[in-house]
């Protein structure tokens, strides 16, 4: 794996981040693997996201119950909550359905298609950056 410090974006792939200066986006990473946890940070904030962080889907949920996000990036299977049940939990949320939703797994996608109805994109690990700045770029509608 590419250490953060060693990420170099062009101006290419600045351009799938966030909107206009001044009018980031949130994001909230749900990852429960601490090193890939600050790896995806960096790739976010480095393409100009804001980025709130949690250790398991039970935190993710506490921070979407208290903090404003655009959009969820969370792994599928994690401690306490998983992924999936996180995904549910958003979906049920009258206040919380509309958020994009992105769920990172090391698992085929086949072996969970029944969970994937309530994602809006799956993205295999290991998640390339490009890969995931693209597919939030096309799920994430810019703020005015």
């Amino acid at each position: 794996m590419i250490a953060p410090e060693e990420l170099e974006f062009t101006e290419h792939n600045s351009l799938h981040g966030a909107n206009s200066p001044g009018q980031s986006q949130c994001v909230l990473l749900a990852e429960d693997d601490p090193a890939l946890r600050r790896y995806l940070e960096v790739v976010l904030q480095r393409a100009g996201y804001d980025v709130v962080s949690a250790a398991d889907g039970l935190e993710a949920m506490k921070v979407l119950l208290s903090t404003p996000v655009d959009a969820v990036v969370t792994d599928a299977l994690m401690p306490n909550l998983t992924g999936y049940e996180l995904c549910r939990f958003i979906r049920n949320s009258q206040r919380l359905s509309h958020l994009p939703i992105v769920l990172l797994s090391a698992l085929d996608q086949k072996n969970a298609t029944s969970e994937n109805e309530h994602v809006n994109a799956f993205l295999a690990k290991p998640v390339s950056p490009e890969d995931l700045l693209v597919c939030l770029a096309s799920l994430m509608v810019p703020t005015s």
